[in-house]
């Protein structure tokens, strides 16, 4: 089992930036791959960004793509979200994820393939 826990999120005024990091213990940290979703009241959780165990494979959805960068540092146990140039869109509560991963490379992206989720971090981006 995979204890996850967020960390980062707060209220940024739109174009402004927030880092958030996922510290997981319980497992070796580099057999996992890691992601973060989002959600919103109402709505499914989302894939936001994955990152493979190496951290050389990442994957992001298209919303985010030029924004938003996934990282890890394996020495920390840490996965990291860095969210730049923030929408009132992305508001949400972002949770990082974890899947036991055989593959150095392999990204996951759907919530179904991380069995660990955290409690989630609050984002909202003010207009």
């Amino acid at each position: 089992q995979v204890q996850l826990v967020e960390s980062g999120g707060g209220l940024v005024q739109a174009g402004g930036s927030l880092r958030l990091s996922c510290a997981a213990s319980g497992l070796s940290f580099s057999n996992l791959a890691m992601g973060w979703f989002r959600q919103t009241p109402g709505k499914e959780r989302e894939f936001v960004a994955g990152i493979s165990r190496s951290g050389g494979d990442k994957k992001y959805v298209d919303s985010v793509k030029g924004r938003f960068t996934i990282s890890r540092d394996n020495a920390k146990n840490t996965v990291y979200l860095q969210m730049n140039s923030l929408k009132p869109v992305d508001t949400a509560v972002y949770y990082c994820a974890a899947s036991y991963s055989y593959s150095a490379y392999s990204v996951y992206s759907l919530a179904t393939e991380y069995p660990n989720q955290g409690q989630g971090t609050q984002v909202t981006v003010s207009s």
